[in-house]
């Protein structure tokens, strides 16, 4: 992995957290670095980004006061998915994880090949969203 990847999927994590990137910026920015995707592990706090060679760089997330729910919750996952994708007033992305882990999402995998983001959560029940056309 080189410098400017490793520098993309720093600054596009933190461009999700303080707001100044979106969903489709951060995708087009890790696909032009080169990574085929990323997976978000909350029980973890973990972000990590792949690339075709299966080189990954693993990135701390802020930390969280709010536990992965042991219900998966998959209407409300789907609430706080529909509030992003149409950046609905006062939506962040750390409002939008501590939603999702209090409906029961343990993570999310997000593939660019398969243009699908896949939720989890901890006893294996899943939401695919597939990318917007």
């Amino acid at each position: 992995m080189n410098e400017h990847q490793e520098t993309t999927a720093k600054r596009c994590l933190n461009g999700a957290y303080d707001g100044t990137l979106a969903f489709p910026a951060i995708v087009a920015a890790l696909i032009d670095a080169g990574f085929e995707g990323y997976d978000v592990d909350y029980r973890r706090g973990l972000a990590t980004y792949f690339l075709p060679s299966g080189e990954a760089l693993a990135l701390t997330t802020p930390k969280s006061p709010t536990p992965v729910a042991a219900v998966f919750r998959g209407d409300a996952i789907l609430e706080g998915i529909r509030a992003a994708q149409s950046d609905a007033p006062g939506y962040t992305y750390a409002g939008f994880c501590e939603q999702v882990k209090a409906a029961g999402c343990a993570g999310y995998f997000v593939s660019f090949l398969g243009k699908r983001v896949v939720y989890f959560g901890r006893t294996g029940e899943i939401h695919v969203e597939h990318f917007p056309q």
